[in-house]
């Protein structure tokens, strides 16, 4: 009974060491701030790759995320165990603020992260969390053949609702996330996130100039 015990105190200080925890549904807390206004002057972390645009078009629709219900998929143990929920927006974000969306198998594996930049010249940094299936996009696995859309963001949508609002219709934005302003428009560029993280260059600077022809030895009087 004492090692049963010693191994479970062992556990918890091993979690409190690694930095999360886990909230009531079982996700990962790793303290990680998410803030969608942030997203109007994002700046890219990672480097990256750029891929050919499929396709622009500007729907961006939305699915729940507890409609996953396969506990041994990829993407449920995805979206349950390594994504974040922000209890403000609805949205879900992995560990480097990503945010969860399903994409067609053109978009890789699940996991994969892209930068997504619209024609208003936003950045949306997106993780493959959930794929749509290739009998709902077209041959190439790129958009959804019913409403064209590419992107279809991952949600709880209880928190979106009372975020976003609901229309008549009881959708979150109407259905398409491209009814809010800052994720209007259409798809300009497509980059492939890679594992390295961008070199953040730093340069020094002298404010203050030494004087000339000051003999610096003798600069203060009565020395």
């Amino acid at each position: 009974m004492k090692r049963l015990f010693y191994c479970f105190l062992t556990l918890c200080v091993m979690l409190t060491i690694c930095g999360f925890t886990f909230d009531e549904d079982g996700q990962k807390d790793d303290g990680r701030v998410f803030d969608i206004n942030a997203l109007y002057d994002y700046q890219k972390e990672f480097k990256s790759e750029e891929i050919s645009v499929c396709s622009t078009n500007t729907a961006k629709t939305y699915m729940d995320y507890r409609m996953t219900t396969l506990v041994s998929s990829r993407q449920y143990q995805f979206l349950n165990y390594e994504c974040t929920v922000d209890k403000k927006t609805g949205f879900l974000y992995d560990k480097d603020g990503f945010i969860a969306v399903a994409l067609g198998s053109y978009y890789g594996e699940i996991g994969d992260r892209f930068y997504f930049t619209l024609d208003s010249g936003i950045v949306l940094p997106l993780v493959k969390g959930e794929e749509k299936a290739d009998e709902d996009t077209d041959y190439t696995g790129c958009y959804h053949t019913l409403d064209g859309s590419v992107i279809e963001f991952v949600i709880d949508d209880e928190y979106a609702s009372d975020y976003f609002g609901t229309n008549s219709n009881g959708y979150v934005l109407d259905g398409n996330y491209n009814n809010y302003s800052l994720f209007n428009g259409s798809i300009a560029k497509v980059e492939k996130v890679l594992d390295e993280k961008v070199e953040k260059i730093v340069s020094y600077q002298i404010d203050v100039e030494t004087p000339k022809d000051v003999d610096i030895f003798n600069y203060a009087s009565g020395y």
